[in-house]
């Protein structure tokens, strides 16, 4: 079985909404995109793209995929994280999305997504990595679906804007796995949850 890994750029009051660019995702009015561009540095590069070289796969909300999706397929050819992202299996939960999906080697969850997610979790291969995709986090905790949560706070406080966890995240003890910080102040942490016994793809009533 594979886990699955929900890996997120957050503001130190929790913000996740629309790291990379001013565009990138205005909803609710949010007007700060971009913010991680003054703090990245080679060991936090070096971070993302190894755990993406790790992988076997993304699991993507609708949301983060078509950001992805309109950016990664146009890149240089000698880009190779472009590469990679273009060549790993995408899985999307979307319920508005329909198939053929645009982007290379992506497909479109069908069903309930958190029973599919957790069939995904018992193929053999490498882990599942969750980017982005706030509202699917929701539900993959709710459903007791995480396996690890990578975090890198960037030492930056925006006030506002869509949170990694929210009013109504279930609670949760993490441990604390590994820890590093970059030249630059942002803190990378590694964090397992406590497992509820047995582990299954609905949420315990």
């Amino acid at each position: 079985m594979r886990k699955l890994v929900v890996q997120e750029f957050v503001t130190l009051d929790g913000v996740m909404q629309a790291p990379g660019g001013p565009d990138e995702d205005r909803r609710g009015g949010f007007e700060h995109g971009g913010w991680i561009s003054q703090n990245s540095d080679q060991i936090e590069g070096k971070f993302i793209r190894d755990s993406i070289a790790t992988s076997g796969g993304l699991l993507l909300g609708r949301t983060t995929y078509e950001i992805f999706a309109a950016y990664w397929p146009f890149q240089p050819a000698e880009n190779t994280f472009a590469a990679m992202m273009n060549s790993l299996p995408k899985y999307v939960a979307s319920t508005t999305l329909k198939e053929p999906l645009k982007w290379s080697n992506s497909t479109l969850i069908k069903g309930d997504t958190a029973e599919e997610v957790w069939k995904l979790k018992q193929m053999n291969g490498k882990n599942l990595l969750v980017i982005g995709s706030g509202v699917l986090v929701q539900s993959l905790m709710q459903n007791n679906l995480v396996d690890e949560y990578r975090l890198m706070v960037h030492p930056i406080v925006l006030g506002s804007g869509m949170r990694l966890l929210r009013e109504n995240s279930p609670k949760t003890t993490l441990k604390l796995i590994d820890s590093k910080t970059t030249t630059t102040g942002v803190v990378i942490l590694t964090y397992q949850p406590e497992k509820k016994t047995p582990e299954r793809g609905k949420k315990e009533s």
